[in-house]
């Protein structure tokens, strides 16, 4: 049985850990290089770090974070934002991200996925993926969950593995930050649907949600902020919990 991962995201603005509700109303969570390393150490899986107000003036500023956190911690982590070239997707590998993550610039241009896998293996490539209900449809959502988008879930993530992303990170922006829970139902169909892993983000509140999602929802992973960042789950004790609810993970 593979063993389920657990993942802390640090949304960074301005080189400070951030977080908010639904996408807005963001608090300072930090230093994210300090809450890398604490992480690391309390038995955190991997690391995903986004910088959710990238721009090409500030791309500087992230590859020294980059550095900074490989230098400091040994576990994997995967880097996002404004990425959209495979300049900028060299330069982060070789500053030690394990893996990126795209989304905007993924949607915007398609063929972007192709390009990056074929130079730098599917391994390394997730897809992120922002997800809202619209009606009757789950719509996919570009610019840090500002701008609907004509692309549904299912058909994107489809055409964005198929193309060669390795993994989808998936954020219900309906449950995001707001403690009730994972999307069971769209992460169960992604998981069972797709040839690839998928992990789960956006409505974490306790330690009942992740074995949720990783029984229910079938998650290869689980992604949380807030409840790390603020103390509220400890990893050590989530993943305790997971072992007694039957669920493998590494300690």
């Amino acid at each position: 049985m593979l063993t389920k991962r657990i993942i802390p995201c640090l949304d960074i603005k301005d080189g400070k850990t951030v977080k908010g509700v639904n996408f807005v109303d963001l608090r300072d969570a930090g230093d994210p290089v300090e809450l890398g390393i604490k992480y690391a150490e309390l038995g955190a899986d991997e690391l995903v770090f986004l910088d959710i107000t990238a721009t090409v003036e500030k791309r500087k500023t992230l590859v020294e974070l980059v550095k900074r956190i490989a230098q400091n911690i040994n576990i994997p982590f995967t880097v996002g934002g404004g990425i959209s070239n495979i300049e900028s997707v060299n330069v982060l590998l070789e500053s030690g991200a394990d893996k990126i993550t795209v989304n905007s610039s993924a949607v915007n241009n398609p063929e972007l996925i192709d390009k990056l896998a074929n130079r730098f293996g599917s391994q390394c490539i997730v897809l992120s993926v922002d997800t809202k209900r619209v009606g009757n449809l789950q719509k996919i959502f570009t610019n840090g969950g500002r701008t609907e988008t004509n692309k549904e879930l299912v058909s994107w993530v489809t055409e964005a593995v198929n193309r060669g992303v390795g993994e989808i990170l998936l954020t219900s922006m309906d449950h995001d930050g707001t403690k009730d829970g994972f999307a069971l139902g769209i992460t169960k169909l992604l998981s069972e649907m797709l040839p690839v892993p998928v992990v789960a983000s956006g409505g974490a509140g306790n330690m009942e949600h992740f074995v949720d999602v990783f029984n229910k929802g079938k998650a290869d992973a689980a992604l949380a902020a807030s409840i790390f960042h603020f103390g509220e789950i400890q990893i050590p004790h989530l993943k305790r919990f997971l072992l007694k609810n039957n669920i493998s993970v590494r300690l």
